[in-house]
């Protein structure tokens, strides 16, 4: 089952648009949403919680749109934005009184804890706040209402490593759960390595991954070898290559026929998330030699 699925979804203003956007959220898993920057990771979030309307398509929400079922479908949703649109002036107990009656399920006993976990001052004003201060904020707010689906929008941005490093543990810690599921948007591309087991990757408008992390990483290798070896058919079984002074570097699919050709002469290595994403973003991802972009929706629990 699919916690979020986008079905050719379009989006237009101004020169900015979004075509044909198709991608599955799995329920129960983390799922990180990369791409470049301008590339319309918020745009696309902002579609997902019906905060700007689509030009066509269909978004669902645990199979329902959104509109069929606003508030029930929110009330399932825990939203950690980059920023938090609130009164700089109120304290976090004026903002608890105005936030809590929008949900049916808000538990101040959980939120207080939450408060005391991040050591943030009930009575204290959010002018006063630093930027991760703001963020733990946020993320207790999302916490305390028994949502079953986390929508994070770079939850990390801003943040100094130690705080990023705690925000993430935090993730980790209260949100693994087969019960709940996680679409975090980041361009901190190593935060993924830590947490994410599902990943979509958009790039030019075009969704080019949409699968677990271990399929994609099995079906993806990097090739470092002898610049001379390569001719014009090996080049076409690579998504990008880069030469230096020692040889060749790529990525590609057809790892088994450079092993079968040079042997010892070759080494072949796994990419991180980090790697996929400069190496395609600078290459590209022939869909019609490959099969189509990498999007397996089989077997999910």
């Amino acid at each position: 089952m699919n916690a979020i699925e986008l079905n050719d979804v379009s989006y237009q203003f101004k020169k900015f648009s979004l075509k044909d956007i198709s991608f599955s959220v799995p329920q129960g898993y983390v799922t990180g949403f990369i791409g470049s920057n301008g590339v319309g990771k918020t745009t696309l979030i902002r579609l997902i919680m019906d905060l700007i309307e689509p030009d066509g398509g269909e978004i669902n929400i645990f199979n329902q749109r959104m509109k069929e079922n606003p508030l029930e479908i929110k009330n399932k949703i825990g939203f950690v934005y980059s920023d938090l649109y609130l009164n700089d002036k109120w304290t976090i107990k004026q903002i608890e009184s105005y936030i809590a009656p929008f949900y049916k399920k808000w538990d101040h006993t959980v939120f207080a804890n939450y408060l005391e976990k991040f050591n943030l001052p009930y009575k204290g004003k959010i002018k006063t706040f630093s930027t991760g201060m703001l963020m733990k904020l946020s993320i207790a707010i999302a916490f305390s209402h028994e949502a079953e689906l986390f929508i994070l929008d770079e939850p990390t941005s801003g943040l100094d490593p130690i705080v990023r490093n705690e925000v993430l543990e935090i993730i980790q810690k209260e949100l693994i759960d087969e019960n709940k599921t996680v679409f975090i948007s980041t361009h901190i591309i190593s935060d993924l390595e830590k947490i994410a087991d599902y990943l979509v990757y958009i790039k030019e408008g075009e969704v080019v991954l949409n699968s677990y992390i271990d399929d994609i990483i099995s079906k993806f290798k990097i090739v470092k070898g002898d610049a001379e070896h390569i001719d014009s058919e090996l080049k076409d079984l690579m998504n990008y290559v880069e030469y230096n002074r020692t040889g060749y570097v790529a990525l590609t699919e057809y790892a088994n026929v450079f092993k079968e050709l040079f042997g010892n002469q070759v080494t072949i290595t796994e990419p991180s998330i980090e790697d996929l994403m400069v190496y395609l973003e600078k290459g590209e991802y022939n869909h019609s030699d490959s099969g189509g972009m990498i999007d397996q929706q089989e077997d999910i629990r």
